[in-house]
């Protein structure tokens, strides 16, 4: 029997979904299963993102995120920045938002807890697009008006660990979207980090390399 779910993650309307004391919210619970709990002994996460172009074409993105200073470092092709997020100009807007979509592939667990404007729905008893992994699929849902794409929405799929094996994306949350594997968990420093990523025709096309999580 499926079971649908929806719940906002807004703060303003976070006690109209509130769970019971002794639960947590299924996106929690996900964040949690990846080590979010040891997050805050964490000071700094440095990797290198790589996405396939072509089959002779790979491009590269160092980032170096230094959590207590709030500061990002970013070496690519075109040139080589560190800035605060905090103090960030309209003229990194484009370097920030390749940050952002990185992170997103390597930490998507953690913006779970960290995300406040989305709604999710919760169905059981579904397969996984591309390996057919039965499990939950986690759809979340961001609002119109945060963030560089606003209103774009992912479905995870879920194993009986609350892991992701796959997740689609689906752009303004429309009715169609792109299967993707979450491939490769490893520890480091007490949090998991998925480093592969194929398509539908099991190619990787997206990978992390030279992560490096540093404590305090």
């Amino acid at each position: 029997m499926k079971k649908i779910l929806t719940c906002l993650l807004v703060p303003f309307l976070l006690a109209q979904c509130a769970p019971p004391a002794e639960e947590q919210t299924l996106p929690m619970q996900v964040a949690k299963a990846y080590g979010f709990d040891n997050l805050e002994q964490v000071a700094k996460i440095s990797y290198t993102w790589n996405v396939r172009r072509d089959s002779v074409t790979v491009l590269t993105r160092d980032w170096a995120w230094d959590r207590i200073k709030g500061e990002v470092g970013y070496a690519g092709p075109d040139t080589t920045v560190t800035y605060l997020i905090a103090e960030k100009t309209a003229e990194l807007d484009a370097i920030d938002q390749r940050f952002i979509n990185d992170k997103y592939w390597l930490m998507f667990p953690f913006q779970l807890a960290w995300d406040t404007g989305y709604r999710y729905e919760v169905t059981e008893d579904q397969r996984s697009p591309i390996q057919g992994i039965q499990g939950t699929k986690l759809s979340i849902i961001y609002n119109d008006a945060d963030g560089y794409t606003p209103g774009d929405a992912y479905d995870l799929y879920l194993n009986s660990e609350l892991q992701i094996v796959e997740w689609v994306f689906r752009r303004g949350n429309g009715p169609d979207g792109r299967a993707v594997t979450w491939e490769n968990i490893q520890e480091f420093e007490g949090i998991s980090l998925t480093l592969d990523h194929r398509n539908e025709s099991g190619d990787k096309f997206i990978w992390f390399s030279n992560v490096k999580v540093t404590k305090k």
